[in-house]
């Protein structure tokens, strides 16, 4: 009997293997790959790979070129007529990895990391190519969670490659910036990698911002009535701001390190602009760090909102059961089945136990207003 292939061995096959096609890839979590030997190209991440879309935007002063391409190696080779060129890839694959880091000569770890969703943002440098990856933060709804997806860009001579993991337009901004002759296209390849990050750092001002908002939302309503509807709420905003933090705070080293490793692929003149960044990506944890203690605030306040509702109605129940316990007395003593009890021979018995229970609660209510307990 044949030995069934193991999926993760499939994904890793070479291109042009005809046994590995994309209607058979499924998505794998970082477990699977245990015991694949280190550069294996395995798509890992929560949305399944797709057929990639390819791009290819070439620009320089006198003007820009963009098309649509069928497949990676047809976006090679480099015009060298063309000061830069930006291929932008959107979708993960391994077989379009594979033939990106036979183009342009990437480390398999690199390459490795590009189908890996689940690492840290991260920058490397190598002789004639620079690797950064980040997160791209998008959120619809104030109310939804937040929508995480991986960008990875590859700096080279005179050439960018942008692979997104996700359909989307958080890249669009350049591109638009291209067409309409702006600095960006008298500038080089290193400009352009600094811009996609740009783009990709200024979205997170736009999330935030939301979040923002939904928490004093969500503040206002456990301050005036809590309910656990409001709860949920809280909770989704908390894992919200978790995995934000989680994309931000990898970002504020991935910066140091650029500012800090020289390299003659990104000119000194463009570093002063990741100083920008930077000073965002701070500028947002700081933000974060505070929402943050806000939602922990919200769900003390929630706790002792709830507490609070639950002793005000055991207040009002124990008065009720305290002024009710001495004309439940009463009314037990003259109750019972004796039959010589005194009182029960005079006339106006009866009114004169309804004037006494009356007297005993509208004294007792007295005493309590009195004593500020009710």
């Amino acid at each position: 009997m044949a030995k069934r292939a193991d999926p993760a061995e499939e994904l890793a096959r070479p291109a042009g293997d005809d046994t590995t096609t994309l209607s058979h890839q499924r998505v794998v979590r970082p477990s699977e790959k245990s015991g694949l030997p280190p550069g294996s190209l395995v798509y890992v991440g929560e949305r399944p790979p797709g057929e990639p879309l390819v791009t290819a935007i070439r620009f320089g002063p006198a003007g820009y070129e963009e098309r649509p391409a069928c497949c990676i190696e047809e976006a090679f080779p480099l015009d060298p007529s063309w000061p830069v060129t930006w291929i932008d890839v959107v979708g993960l694959d391994p077989a379009t990895v594979r033939a990106i880091g036979k183009q342009l000569s990437i480390h398999p770890l690199v390459l490795e990391d590009m189908l890996n969703t689940r690492t840290r943002p991260k920058f490397e440098v190598f002789e004639d190519h620079v690797y950064l990856s980040l997160k791209a933060i998008a959120l619809d709804e104030p109310g939804e969670e937040l929508r995480v997806e991986q960008v990875s860009v590859v700096l080279g001579r005179n050439v960018v490659i942008s692979i997104q993991e996700a359909p989307g337009d958080v890249l669009e901004p350049v591109r638009e910036r291209i067409r309409r002759d702006g600095r960006i296209r008298q500038l080089g390849a290193d400009y352009l990698a600094y811009a996609l990050v740009d783009v990709v750092v200024d979205e997170y001002f736009a999330v935030l911002e939301q979040l923002d908002e939904r928490g004093d939302s969500l503040e206002d309503q456990v301050l005036a009535r809590p309910t656990p509807e409001t709860l949920r709420d809280v909770h989704t905003l908390k894992r919200a701001l978790v995995e934000f933090r989680h994309a931000l705070w990898p970002l504020r080293e991935l910066v140091l390190r650029v500012e800090r490793e020289s390299t003659p692929l990104i000119d000194p003149s463009v570093l002063i602009f990741y100083r920008d960044i930077y000073d965002h990506t701070v500028q947002m944890i700081e933000t974060v760090e505070s929402l943050r203690d806000v939602v922990a605030g919200m769900l003390d306040i929630y706790l002792s909102s709830v507490s609070y509702r639950l002793n005000e109605i055991i207040k009002v129940l124990t008065l009720f059961s305290t002024i009710f316990m001495p004309l439940t007395f009463i009314v037990g003593v003259y109750g019972m089945n004796f039959r010589y009890l005194p009182e029960l021979e005079y006339r106006w018995s009866y009114p004169v136990l309804w004037v006494l229970m009356i007297g005993i609660s509208v004294t007792m209510l007295l005493y309590f207003r009195r004593r500020r307990w009710i």
